[in-house]
């Protein structure tokens, strides 16, 4: 895991937490609830955290298995392109051979 890539996300969740525990702490005046409502943004940004990580993983995915289908087209085309010519210049002899035998 990169952690400059993460950085601003980490910050926005630490933000969201201190945040929520300074409104719970402003309007109830009580600690268990605010540290509930502090380690319930924690989560939340845990999790949002979890499936960023995940969703640039699948990037990651996605564009590897994109490269190996580009490569894997390519070769299948240049294979086709190779049996092609090898058709044509097959099917150029026949046709030599045939006009031969059709002028002797």
């Amino acid at each position: 895991m990169d952690i400059p890539e993460y950085l601003p996300d980490i910050l926005l969740t630490a933000v969201m937490v201190i945040s929520t525990l300074f409104l719970i702490l402003r309007f109830w005046q009580d600690l268990v609830i605010a540290i509930a409502a502090a380690l319930m943004m924690l989560s939340l940004g845990g999790l949002f955290l979890s499936l960023q990580i995940k969703v640039r993983n699948l990037e990651k995915n996605v564009i590897t298995r994109e490269r190996m289908l580009r490569t894997n087209l390519e070769e299948i085309s240049s294979r086709m392109n190779e049996k092609y010519d090898q058709t044509t210049s097959h099917l150029e002899g026949l046709v030599g051979e045939f006009s031969k035998r059709v002028y002797k």
